[in-house]
């Protein structure tokens, strides 16, 4: 469904060519930051996972992602979808603490708009964790830490271009779970409770997503076999020049064996508990860990003012949206 959100008076605060210079201080800036505050080091990681590992994300569970099949012996392979389940699993492989890497994914799904494209590139990370630290206060003290590598991104960029100064960021984000938001805005849909909330506070994690609420649906879809989730959420930024809820990242400590089955269960997936990598959970044969996704063209747009992903990343737009956006200013790459 098309969401295409067209701006008044718009104008770009950069240039393209200041835009592109602005993006890699952004991208390397947030990174150098993100690396040092959660102790985390960079590796490799695929583009593309055999099906059977049960290793490639499948979303909210109903997204299917794009494979092929190999030339030289016939292997179906699938494009990753993100790489919640392989992180977890390279921790194990590569003995250390803490990683992060450079995701890029196609989610032939996705309905494109101002917030959605066809290609997605983020910073996937993931740290060990202790089964004493499973819990709301590591959870919290983890957000804090990214919107602080955050923060320190966004000054850096304003003393380049002062011109970018954003005085809708708060200090520091708050903490609000959904079940606290359904009872706030029990009249509004959950789009519209997010927007409100964003609004409110500027900068908020909204947690625990995924389980049934009180009118018997979740706020969001969320996979059984990654998140925990009483134990997880999304960073929401209030967007003024588009007037939303900006989803910057979206984390969680992950299932252990006893989250993992209650979640397949609730949503009937108890199929997948012979896959490899669930069996590597299920016998507890992989590090109890925290991560998550944060969007590098999604940081880059927010942080840029740009109404629109395509006016810092290039990917494929259908035509119309080409001309129709060009009307009101904006310029997709």
């Amino acid at each position: 469904m098309k969401n295409n959100i067209y701006p008044k008076n718009y104008q770009s605060v950069l240039n393209l060519v200041d835009t592109q210079i602005a993006i890699k201080l952004i991208k390397d800036t947030f990174e150098r930051e993100l690396a040092k505050d959660l102790e985390l080091i960079r590796v490799s990681a695929p583009l593309f996972v055999e099906p059977n590992t049960g290793l490639n994300d499948n979303l909210n569970g109903y997204e299917q992602p794009v494979g092929f099949v190999v030339n030289e012996n016939g292997q179906d392979l699938e494009i990753v979808q993100s790489l919640a389940k392989w992180k977890r699993y390279a921790l194990k492989k590569y003995d250390i603490n803490g990683l992060y890497t450079d995701m890029n994914a196609i989610r032939r799904f996705e309905d494109t708009d101002n917030m959605h494209s066809l290609y997605v590139d983020q910073w996937d990370w993931e740290k060990r964790l202790t089964s004493e630290e499973r819990n709301v206060k590591t959870l919290k003290r983890t957000v804090k830490k990214i919107y602080k590598s955050f923060l320190k991104t966004y000054r850096l960029l304003v003393k380049r271009y002062p011109e970018l100064e954003n005085n809708n960021l708060p200090k520091d984000i708050s903490f609000v779970t959904t079940k606290q938001l359904e009872a706030k805005y029990p009249n509004l849909n959950r789009k519209e409770r997010e927007n409100a909330l964003a609004k409110e506070y500027g900068a908020v994690f909204l947690m625990q997503i995924g389980a049934n609420l009180k009118d018997g649906k979740p706020h969001d879809g969320r996979a059984a076999d990654y998140d925990d989730w009483k134990l997880n959420g999304d960073i929401l930024l209030w967007y003024e020049p588009l007037q939303i809820a900006f989803e910057l990242s979206s984390m969680g400590i992950r299932v252990n064996k006893e989250s993992l089955m209650k979640q397949l269960k609730a949503k009937g997936e108890m199929s997948k508990v012979n896959l490899p990598y669930h069996q590597l959970i299920l016998n507890e044969q992989l590090p109890l860990s925290i991560g998550g996704g944060i969007g590098q063209s999604r940081l880059c747009m927010y942080l840029l003012k740009k109404v629109h992903i395509g006016e810092v990343q290039s990917s494929y737009w259908p035509k119309e949206d080409i001309e129709n956006f060009k009307k009101y200013n904006v310029e997709l790459l």
